[in-house]
């Protein structure tokens, strides 16, 4: 009777642990499906609007103007007044030669015209003319005068002088920075010495292909991206469209950027030449999904699920697609249709979605 009593207990036992193991698989199945099967998903809705069509190419910065400089006589560099990187105005000397020998000859030249001028009073007194009334001296015997005393010669001497010392100091031809700086002082100056840039506005040369070129016009609007900058984007316009095909199949175009002080000659950028294509149908890039090798939306059915819509892509830029109804396949587009464009990756057709605003 004892162990009968036992093996009872144990029976039920047994029975009752199986009963809630089998309740508690059966909630966690519940979960699973309720996980799997509900999708949370944002919703756009589906109007017409402009559509900006784009063009995508790479080019190279360049300063607007440049100017390569360098001293027209060889000499020793005295001193180097600006380096590398650093601005200078038109007109700042950036680099000096030793002029000691120039500033002599100028002492030369100045002493030269100072004798000429004597031999030139002499010259008129001989001639019958007053020193002290030189405009009554009619123009060709004073012509005549000025090249018999010297002094002609005497004030050429002079300019020459004068240029020779003012070319012993390398000055910037406009505003700008100064590149490319070859020599020290104390070195001999020779070839060329260093470049300004003037980069407050930057060119960025690019080509297209032949069928894009008559997209393309002077004044038309670029964004220019430059590379390292992450997603920094640039307002541009184009300046010229080379009216020519290359052996290549491209049309050379070149845009202007005016610099934010960030940019510099020789940058690599990616170029986007946008056109207004007209109203489409236009849904953020997310929104379209490859079904069947298709290309696909999920739109929310009047039941409140996902509804599979083929569609076709016309046209793309950096964010949008233009679509329409891909009719071959009896689907349809309307404005105003609310169109899934987050969330949708794992869908399936009349899959159970949740609305996140």
């Amino acid at each position: 009777m004892r162990y009968s009593y036992i093996l009872s207990v144990l029976v039920a036992g047994a029975a009752l642990f199986g009963c809630q193991s089998s309740d508690t698989s059966l909630n966690s199945d519940d979960r699973v499906r309720t996980e799997v099967d509900i999708n949370e998903v944002r919703v756009d809705t589906l109007r017409f609007k402009s559509f900006m069509r784009e063009i995508v190419s790479n080019g190279r910065l360049a300063a607007e103007r440049r100017s390569v400089l360098s001293f027209k006589n060889q000499g020793v560099l005295s001193s180097v007044c600006f380096g590398n990187g650093e601005r200078v105005r038109s007109g700042d000397v950036i680099a000096r030669l030793d002029d000691s020998q120039a500033r002599h000859d100028l002492q030369q030249a100045e002493l030269g015209v100072a004798k000429a001028d004597i031999e030139l009073r002499d010259v008129l007194v001989g001639l019958g003319y007053s020193v002290d009334d030189t405009l009554s001296v009619p123009a060709d015997v004073m012509r005549t005068a000025k090249i018999r005393s010297g002094f002609s010669d005497a004030h050429m001497a002079l300019a020459s002088a004068r240029r020779n010392l003012e070319e012993c100091r390398l000055r910037a031809p406009f505003a700008g920075k100064v590149a490319d700086i070859k020599k020290q002082a104390s070195e001999m100056s020779e070839a060329e010495f260093c470049t300004v840039l003037d980069d407050s506005k930057l060119s960025v040369e690019f080509s297209v292909l032949e069928s894009e070129y008559p997209l393309l016009s002077k004044g038309q609007p670029v964004v220019v991206i430059p590379y390292g900058f992450g997603d920094k984007r640039m307002a541009g316009r184009i300046t010229s469209v080379n009216p020519r095909i290359d052996s290549k199949g491209q049309v050379a175009v070149k845009a202007e950027v005016a610099n934010d002080g960030s940019l510099i000659d020789g940058m690599n950028a990616r170029v986007i030449v946008r056109q207004n294509a007209g109203k489409r149908l236009v849904v953020p890039k997310s929104a379209v999904v490859i079904r069947d090798n298709m290309e696909v939306l999920f739109k929310i059915k009047s039941n409140g699920r996902a509804g599979w819509t083929y569609v076709n892509v016309d046209m793309a830029n950096d964010s949008e697609y233009a679509v329409r109804a891909n009719e071959s396949r009896g689907a349809q587009l309307e404005e105003g249709d609310l169109v899934i464009v987050s969330g949708n990756l794992n869908l399936a057709e009349n899959s159970e979605v949740v609305v996140v605003k």
